[in-house]
């Protein structure tokens, strides 16, 4: 992912918990706001990037300023690599061994993610965003 200064987009399913807290550490390190969280459920998130609501529902997406869209474990490694600002995390998810396990560990998560415990889910804190 290019180090601009254009932020990155992370489309995260609000009414997960474990999501909402997987972006509210995410936030914590962003120090220079280089990542912008959005629920999946906002009206017309899903649609403004190419994605339909079942492509949400699946897994979190980055959106990179140049439009190139991330799915899952990969999105997560971009996200933390906009926020840190550094090629770090997505570097070693690149690297065969350690991105098909953390695919597969983010998988089971995902499928587990309303029996996990979490933060209270972003569509409950934010219920205009949610419909």
């Amino acid at each position: 992912m290019d180090q601009s200064t254009e932020r990155l987009l992370l489309i995260f399913d609000g009414r997960c918990g474990v999501c909402t807290r997987s972006v509210r550490m995410l936030g914590a390190l962003d120090r220079g706001r280089r990542v912008t969280a959005i629920p999946c459920q906002r009206p017309g998130a899903a649609e403004s990037v190419g994605l339909t609501p079942e492509d949400c529902e699946s897994a979190a997406w980055a959106v990179a300023p140049d439009g190139r869209l991330y799915r899952g474990a990969e999105a997560m490694n971009v996200a933390l690599s906009a926020a840190l600002r550094t090629r770090l995390p997505h570097v070693l998810y690149e690297l065969p061994m350690i991105g098909r396990w953390q695919d597969r560990v983010y998988r089971w998560v995902a499928a587990n993610r309303r029996r996990l415990p979490g933060d209270v889910a972003h569509c409950s804190q934010h219920p205009e965003d949610c419909p």
